[in-house]
């Protein structure tokens, strides 16, 4: 199967201009000039996309979802569901790292590692952390450093709570322990050994973290800390952790926009920021007192949502933004053939409309997987 998408703007995610794209096997075989009567010629099944008046993107990663769902805070009926593929599909997103949050004894790896890998065979790219907000942390193996080198959708450790009353309350030593295995797991396997910390409310902020990095030999670019605009303070202190060399990610909610712009201003670097999702995980609300006073749902949807608002209602650069759910994240998780478009990488494109950024088009794989804002593969049970 060949795939021709002629007559878009194309972003790697810098823009490139008008120019097209030939895929084959699932990869991108041509970026440019391609003579459409040649390739027809060659009888071999072939779809023609023309983006003319569209813009052509790398396909979305997203670096936190729950997969299998998230959350119980309120109880067991407040447990949230699996995701299914048409979710990501909608939201553009081609690429997903999955994990689990607060509860690890309900909620399994193994459970986890079977729902990657059934959407991988749905038609996108997963991979998960090992671990969840608990230290000791579950693994597969009893081992994160075992998990990370023997299991292959194993890409690093997470998601591991701090300053959060729902952490296991780690010791310095125990978290520079755990994200030390990982290193070494994602050196020994050549994967990222990153640890994703989740990042709760609590006043400690990211201290943890600096400390770590003052009085351990972990390397900076391991650390990879979400959910960092809970409040101005907070994002102060990831500005200052990702000006160390370590990676931060916001979690995409109705002010994105607006933290992705205040995080700019004052001097964020922007190559270490990411944006994720959370999707199907639980969103509780407690009170001072940590009483649970209510709760919702995420959605990997927001996400989409909140990259056209932070170029429509905050002006900011379509590059820029799409490097954060693209480029950036690639580059954190060491996934070197996603996250950009570009010769021999893998086919993971969107077509969006040029002026209302509406997802036209969606390849996961170089696989059409959404054609004309219509889905056309959907999950085996949906």
């Amino acid at each position: 199967m060949i795939t021709l998408i002629k007559n878009g703007e194309i972003y790697t995610p810098d823009y490139i201009g008008k120019q097209s794209i030939l895929i084959l096997d699932g990869k991108i075989a041509v970026i440019g000039h391609v003579d459409q009567e040649a390739v027809e010629k060659m009888r071999v099944e072939t779809e023609v996309i023309d983006a003319e008046g569209s813009i052509v993107v790398p396909g979305f990663i997203d670096p936190h979802v729950h997969l299998i769902g998230g959350g119980g805070e309120g109880g067991f009926a407040t447990r949230t569901p699996e995701i299914q593929l048409s979710d990501m599909i909608q939201s553009g997103i081609t690429t997903v790292v999955g994990l689990l949050g607060t509860d690890g004894t309900t909620r399994h790896m193994t459970s986890l590692l079977a729902k990657a890998r059934g959407l991988e065979e749905e038609g996108i790219s997963t991979y998960i952390y090992t671990g969840n907000y608990d230290v000791p942390t579950p693994t597969i193996t009893s081992s994160v450093k075992d998990d990370v080198i023997l299991i292959d959708k194993v890409i690093g450790t997470g998601e591991i709570a701090i300053s959060d009353s729902r952490s296991g309350q780690p010791s310095l030593h125990e978290l520079a322990k755990l994200a030390g295995e990982s290193r070494v797991g994602g050196l020994l396997s050549g994967k990222a050994g990153v640890t994703h910390f989740h990042t709760g409310p609590g006043k400690e902020y990211l201290s943890l973290l600096h400390e770590l990095l003052v009085q351990y030999e972990i390397p900076p670019s391991h650390l990879y800390a979400t959910h960092v605009t809970r409040s101005q303070e907070l994002l102060d202190d990831a500005i200052a952790l990702a000006g160390k060399g370590a990676y931060v990610d916001m979690t995409a909610d109705v002010k994105t926009g607006e933290w992705i712009r205040y995080y700019k201003e004052n001097h964020g670097d922007m190559s270490h920021l990411t944006l994720s999702s959370d999707g199907n995980g639980s969103l509780p609300k407690f009170d001072e007192g940590g009483n649970l006073i209510g709760f919702g749902v995420a959605s990997t949807k927001t996400l989409y949502e909140q990259v056209v608002a932070a170029v429509k209602e905050q002006g900011l650069p379509l590059e820029e933004i799409l490097s954060l759910v693209t480029r950036n994240t690639a580059k954190v998780l060491r996934l070197k053939k996603k996250g950009r478009i570009e010769e021999k990488a893998d086919a993971d494109v969107l077509v969006l409309n040029k002026e209302t950024l509406e997802v036209e088009h969606v390849l996961a794989k170089g696989r059409h997987m959404l054609r004309d804002q219509e889905i056309v593969v959907k999950g085996t049970f949906e």
